[in-house]
């Protein structure tokens, strides 16, 4: 899972970002290029972010749930399977909500 760390990191990132936008818009002689390029890299930054925030809540949520059931009731609540599930990094899953979009 992210650490709370990494993710505030990657927001701060996307701070700069906005800030180096608001800056070019600010002086009034930006071109369009920039600009619009600038804009690209706050919302990229800041999608990542999110869905780097996403699947880690939903993965701790996940153990959570997982933890304080106990192993018969989580066996008998189980569905049975749509597809085959295989260990994922949060770096795979944050790959798959980024091409989502």
């Amino acid at each position: 899972m992210a650490t709370h760390a990494q993710i505030v990191n990657r927001l701060k990132r996307a701070r700069g970002q906005l800030d180096g936008l608001i800056a070019q818009l600010e002086s009034g002689d930006a071109n369009c290029r920039d600009v619009l390029t600038q804009f690209a890299a706050v919302n990229s930054a800041v999608r990542r972010a999110s869905y780097l925030a996403v699947a880690t809540v939903m993965s701790q949520c996940a153990l959570e749930i997982a933890d304080s059931e106990d192993e018969g009731a989580r066996a008998a609540a189980k569905p049975e399977p749509i597809v085959k599930t295989d260990k994922i990094t949060i770096k795979e899953l944050e790959q798959l909500f980024l091409s989502l979009a």
